[in-house]
């Protein structure tokens, strides 16, 4: 018993570790860089993506967690210094509710700028890119690399 539970605190560490490395995306098929380009989603992918992210109740349960890791944020801190890992976190589930068939990626740094890469299927959307990332607590600036790519016919 001894040996066995510093050997499972390592793993849980170790796992922990390697998941804090990935980039924040909305989609599985997003690059895994915002500087990256992604390809344009499948139809099927496009359509499901978008009945699942528009349902009334994905949108308002993304909203809600927003809404309470900021209030986390104001009791712990309440500045608008926070985790890089939280605010990409924040932006994409906002970008996810908004834009549900968008194909993103998004990066922040200490500093609050996100970056924002990947592909939305129209203009209206990626003028929403902005906007919506700015809601975000402690985001002070935007930079947006995504493209227009309309889905695959």
């Amino acid at each position: 018993m001894k040996k066995l539970t510093p050997f499972l605190i390592s793993c849980v560490l170790v796992f922990g570790a390697a998941a804090c490395e990935t980039t924040s995306k909305t989609t599985e098929s997003a690059p895994n860089n915002p500087n990256e380009a992604a390809q344009a989603p499948s139809p099927q992918a496009t359509q499901a993506a978008q009945e699942d992210a528009q349902s009334e109740t994905r949108r308002r349960q993304l909203n809600e967690d927003i809404r309470a890791r900021e209030q986390r944020s104001n009791i712990t801190g309440g500045d608008t210094d926070r985790a890089k890992g939280d605010l990409a976190s924040e932006v994409r589930s906002k970008l996810e509710a908004n834009i549900p068939n968008g194909q993103l990626t998004i990066s922040a740094e200490k500093d609050g700028t996100v970056t924002v890469g990947g592909t939305v299927n129209n203009q209206q959307q990626l003028a929403k890119i902005e906007p919506l990332a700015k809601e975000i607590k402690g985001v002070k600036n935007v930079i947006v690399k995504a493209t227009v790519a309309p889905p695959k016919s």
